[in-house]
């Protein structure tokens, strides 16, 4: 493995306008987690869930928090390395193939 992953999950409690059906952004943030453990067991992987309208100190994340608002972005916005991976209704393809860049390998 090249290194340890680290997805970040920019959401709002509130769902996006243009999101009306699709789940809220925590429970995206959820339903990756768990996806992601299944699919790459014992394999470690950090995911963070940043809310756009509150999120934390650090730089780069409140700047991107920022930038979703500012472009109308659809969150839930899945990030990696500073790439967006997925937007509104993330894939998990797209989210597992990411992954397997990083060097892990699905059991």
């Amino acid at each position: 493995m090249k290194k340890e992953a680290e997805i970040l999950v920019y959401g709002a409690e509130q769902i996006c306008a243009s999101c009306v059906n699709l789940p809220s952004s925590k429970e995206t943030y959820e339903w990756l987690e768990a996806a992601i453990s299944r699919k790459f067991p014992d394999q470690p992987f950090k995911i963070r869930y940043i809310d756009i309208f509150n999120p934390p100190e650090e730089k780069v994340v409140k700047e991107f928090a920022e930038r979703v608002i500012e472009e109308d972005l659809f969150y839930p916005v899945v990030t990696m390395d500073d790439e967006i991976i997925g937007e509104g209704n993330p894939r998990l393809k797209d989210v597992y193939r990411k992954m397997e860049e990083y060097g892990y390998h699905a059991e």
